[in-house]
């Protein structure tokens, strides 16, 4: 498969994509359609426009993927809408017939919701990987319970063993997805504002705002593309971020935010069975 192009209606948390490679009884990639695509707080009449290598979203929220998806015997795609108003998926899948090498590892993608955190400061992005692959990309789909700077904490890599101690361990949330000191820009009347942006690696390509630059409930699209710097496993996986802000006297403030999550990877099959999905209540945007 080179490449998808779709365009639904209807509740994109509760549009469930699913790919199976092979007679899988057990779906490679299962996401919300929205989420999958890097916009998981899009609606049918609001979404991000997105530039960047393997996911672009373009006018009308048209959703199109070129990750490079190989497979060997067949490819299964399903579409499954768990909202009770009927939708509409008009769609393209672009696929070639040729040899695949015998070392080609199948893509996967997986989906991860708390809302609010179930550990105070701490959000599990992937967990449970087994076997030999590369890790190639993130999206956070990230709302803020609180005022201040939200996005201090580090993503941390847990490769091949580790425990205690991760492989690779970043510095804050901003810098993970290659933008500093909060994401703040100079806006057209001179005040700072968080500043969206869309490129072929990284993006922040929505921002929704209340009132000021630092009050609660404000929510974040963010992704990170490990195109040209894959993180490559031997034995097993685990991907990590801290939720931490600010609070009185410089001291970290562990957070309880909402966070959305997808993680991208290649791996040799088999795969374990991934986490149940959360239901219906649990999917839904408030």
């Amino acid at each position: 498969i080179q490449s998808i192009w779709m365009t639904p209606t209807g509740n994109w948390r509760w549009s469930i994509l699913r790919v199976y490679w092979d007679d899988e009884a057990e779906p490679s990639v299962e996401c919300p359609v929205a989420d999958f695509f890097a916009s998981g707080w899009g609606a049918w009449d609001r979404c991000a426009l997105i530039n960047s290598l393997p996911i672009t979203v373009n006018p009308r929220c048209a959703f199109n993927s070129y990750w490079q998806m190989p497979f060997r015997k067949k490819a299964k795609i399903t579409m499954e809408n768990i909202a009770e108003e009927q939708m509409v998926l008009y769609y393209q899948i672009n696929y070639t017939l040729t040899d695949i090498p015998d070392d080609a590892a199948c893509f996967h993608a997986q989906f991860r919701r708390e809302d609010p955190l179930k550990t105070k400061g701490l959000y599990t992005i992937l967990d449970g990987v087994e076997g030999q692959g590369q890790y190639v990309g993130t999206y956070l789909a990230w709302e803020v319970h609180s005022t201040g700077w939200w996005g201090e904490g580090e993503i941390k890599f847990f490769l091949d063993g580790d425990r205690e101690w991760p492989t690779i361990c970043g510095t804050g949330t901003e810098d993970y997805f290659c933008g500093s000191y909060d994401f703040e820009n100079k806006g057209p009347d001179g005040k700072t504002i968080y500043k969206e942006f869309t490129t072929l690696y990284t993006g922040v390509p929505q921002v929704i705002r209340p009132d000021g630059l630092y009050d609660s409930q404000q929510r974040f699209s963010m992704y990170r593309w490990h195109i040209p710097d894959p993180i490559r496993f031997e034995k097993d996986l685990k991907v990590t971020v801290q939720a931490l802000g600010w609070q009185s006297g410089g001291r970290y403030l562990q957070l309880q935010d909402d966070i959305a999550s997808v993680a991208y990877w290649y791996q040799k099959e088999p795969h374990k069975k991934f986490p149940k999905l959360p239901g219906k209540d649990e999917l839904e945007l408030h």
